[in-house]
């Protein structure tokens, strides 16, 4: 088990190891009742508990501002934008049709929380940007509006990053629409439940990012002069 899981996060290794220990209850409880179940020992157990949870490192505004202003190319541009402005995942982004586009919604057809579609709230000149886009494309309304591999996404969003010093994943954009939000005096609910459309407030709460000493100073600042 540690061979194999050599290399990955730690709660993955703790998934492989709980699904080694009901095997090998399987065999205890309905093959053989003498057998010795060997995932029973605190060693192990210690060895392949659950990582520690940790905050988000969460981009300031004006670095993803940044960012988008320095990325020319329109498509590319649009890619970042939805997840930065609309908290879009990034698979999500991939899959939108212009059908998908209904004024100011990005309507999401089979999302990750198992629901039959999501929706999510895109600002206009997002939207004004991405239907002149279509429009220029001459895509059509059940095309893809971005034909692009995970990979080649992936890609695009690091060379984004590179262009101010960074390294910048996907979901990094996500997390910082979230977190901008709330710290913009948008209520935890509406963060949740429209923007990320999270099932539970908690998850939220672990999304957001850590409030560094100097926005926690800027903070004060702002509330008591």
């Amino acid at each position: 088990m540690a061979t194999v899981s050599d290399g990955t996060k730690q709660n993955t290794k703790k998934l492989r190891f709980t699904l080694l220990a009901a095997f090998f209850n399987y065999i205890h409880n309905s093959i053989d009742p003498d057998f010795q179940n060997p995932c029973h020992n605190a060693a192990l157990r210690k060895l392949f508990r659950a990582g520690k949870l940790t905050q988000f490192k969460i981009l300031e505004k004006d670095v993803v501002d940044e960012i988008i202003f320095r990325t020319r190319n329109p498509r590319n541009r649009l890619l970042l934008e939805l997840m930065a402005r609309g908290c879009m995942r990034f698979g999500e982004v991939l899959k939108l049709t212009p059908i998908d586009i209904e004024d100011r919604k990005a309507v999401i057809r089979d999302p990750k929380s198992g629901r039959e579609s999501e929706v999510a709230f895109l600002p206009q000149k997002v939207v004004d940007r991405l239907k002149i886009y279509v429009r220029d494309n001459g895509i059509k309304q059940d095309e893809r509006i971005f034909p692009l591999t995970y990979a080649a996404a992936r890609l695009i969003v690091k060379k984004a990053g590179d262009l101010v010093g960074i390294y910048l994943k996907p979901h990094d954009l996500r997390k910082h629409a979230a977190t901008y939000a709330s710290r913009s005096g948008t209520p935890l609910e509406i963060v949740s439940k429209v923007l990320l459309r999270h099932s539970k407030l908690s998850t939220t709460q672990i999304y957001l990012g850590k409030v560094s000493d100097v926005e926690a100073i800027r903070w004060i600042d702002n509330l008591h002069g």
